[in-house]
């Protein structure tokens, strides 16, 4: 009877795993400039910072120092030059991720996309100069099958990354 149940188990477990191989492999993730705003998640806030746009395009451009100010980040790196087309690797919620900036246009706007496990997500960032202020604007859609699955869960932890990602933004350009 226990043999049974492990082969039982073996199988689910062996049927599981293709499952998920066959999902990650079959997935085609479309890479565009703008959200996909019809995603399982898609999240837009934005926030204003007492600081003018030079300073918060200073911070937030330089990838490398991330993890110093943004402590959901606790590592990130990138090789090359802050522009279209460069590719960084960052770390968040447990997961290693590999992005390529689409969009880069100093004191303007910042976008990337790239792919985690089970899911895909494009981020773009506005900053737009109000006075000696700064307002900040971010939106980002994710999707895949395993956002699909955990919609829910996805849709609240994004939710409050970019809500400490903008604080901790706010706070670091303050300073």
């Amino acid at each position: 009877m226990m043999k049974k149940l492990i082969k039982i188990a073996g199988l689910i477990l062996v049927v599981l795993a293709l499952t998920v191989a066959g999902l990650e492999i079959d997935s085609s993730y479309q890479a565009t400039k703008n959200i996909h705003e019809n995603a399982p998640v898609v999240t837009k806030l934005q926030i204003v910072i007492d600081a003018p746009i030079d300073s918060v395009w200073k911070v937030f451009a330089n990838v490398n120092r991330w993890p110093q100010w943004q402590k959901e980040i606790p590592g990130s790196k990138m090789d090359g030059s802050f522009k279209e087309g460069t590719s960084f690797d960052w770390k968040t919620h447990g997961l290693t991720i590999r992005s390529t900036f689409h969009t880069v246009e100093k004191n303007k706007e910042v976008g990337w996309s790239g792919p985690a496990f089970g899911s895909f997500a494009i981020h773009n960032w506005h900053f737009i100069k109000q006075g000696n202020k700064t307002v900040v604007k971010v939106e980002e859609s994710m999707e895949g099958w395993l956002v699909w699955l955990l919609k829910g869960k996805f849709q609240a932890v994004n939710k409050g990354s970019l809500i400490y990602w903008l604080k901790a933004l706010k706070t670091a350009s303050e300073k």
